[in-house]
């Protein structure tokens, strides 16, 4: 029997959570983190019980979905996967899916020789060692993450063909927060994801010096707006709009020096994979590393703090470690 939406989405959650070796995992850390997930794609709070998620481990355990997870349980408290590069989504390609994809590869070699092929050189590249590994049953070298059961997908290629036509949208739009529809005409500018989450920069009619970001998941549907006059600030650079956080949201704030510590056996998991590109780090013995961020503090930012539980602690600013307290409370 397939598993519904919800169980789909425990199912990818707690897994993403077992990868994170950053952080021991409790089932009631599981359950907090499914109920994220689960509200942030529903927009809604969902009760989820210590059963269900034992059930959800025991069935990604068998091979009733084709994972055969190797979940093991630590000291008889902590989650965690046997082999440290296990994923669900880490599954092999079907026949069919290995000839499409040669298919696919040997069509964009054709194109090879013009200019704006060199990028796409690396991803045909990627292709070819994947349909290669998979024909000789071995493990592929490179993985790429994906989540096949977000909402709003459908819409990424026809907003991409939009934005290339230069097109304002009529949009459809559902907060989470007030979980009410908004219709407005919208000029979209770039695409981007995030943590496999995608969203759509550029304004709203009316409120043109205001650039926002769009969650594709929330999305209803939309339409051209075909009277509209498509406009954009050809200065604007996403890169740069984006430098002074982590994530896609950019709160009109001060820059803060953010400052934590935690010991050296933990240090080395975000030495070797910053929060963020400002990020310095220096002993300051007995076994205590410092971290020190130059960022703007949002959602993502705090979300990002707490994932990594007891083993930072945060020295400064007091508001940022008074908010991180009380989240978890």
């Amino acid at each position: 029997m397939p598993a519904n939406k919800n169980a789909l989405i425990r199912y990818k959650t707690i897994d993403q959570c077992l990868q994170n070796k950053a952080r021991n995992w409790t089932l009631n850390d599981l359950i907090q983190k499914c109920s994220e997930a689960l509200y942030e794609y529903e927009g809604r709070d969902i009760e989820i019980s210590i059963r269900s998620i034992q059930s959800d481990i025991q069935m990604m355990r068998s091979d009733k979905l084709g994972y055969e997870a190797p979940i093991i349980v630590v000291n008889r408290k902590y989650y965690t996967y046997e082999d440290p590069s296990y994923s669900i989504t880490k599954k092999a390609l079907s026949q069919r899916d290995l000839s499409q994809l040669k298919h696919v590869t040997d069509l964009l070699k054709q194109f090879k020789g013009f200019g704006y092929f060199d990028e796409m050189q690396t991803l045909v590249n990627k292709l070819e060692d994947k349909i290669i590994a998979e024909h000789r049953n071995e493990k592929p070298i490179i993985y790429f993450e994906k989540n096949e059961n977000l909402k709003g997908l459908e819409f990424l290629d026809q907003l991409h063909k939009t934005i290339l036509a230069k097109k304002a949208i009529l949009i459809d739009y559902r907060t989470f927060q007030r979980n009410r529809k908004n219709k407005y005409i919208f000029h979209p500018w770039y695409l981007k994801e995030y943590r496999n989450r995608w969203y759509v920069f550029g304004v709203i009619r009316g409120n043109e010096s205001k650039v926002v970001n769009l969650a594709l998941d929330r999305i209803h549907n939309f339409k051209v707006a075909e009277d509209e006059l498509y406009f954009k600030d050809e200065k604007f650079d996403l890169e740069e709009y984006l430098s002074p956080v982590i994530g896609v949201t950019v709160p009109n704030v001060p820059f803060e020096r953010v400052v934590f510590t935690c010991h050296s056996k933990d240090a080395q998991y975000i030495i070797t994979k910053p929060i963020h590109h400002s990020q310095t780090y220096k002993s300051i013995g007995e076994g205590i590393f410092q971290f020190e961020l130059r960022i703007k503090v949002n959602f993502e930012l705090e979300k990002e703090l707490l994932s990594f539980g007891e083993q930072i602690k945060i020295i400064s600013p007091l508001f940022l470690k008074e908010s991180l307290n009380k989240r978890r409370m």
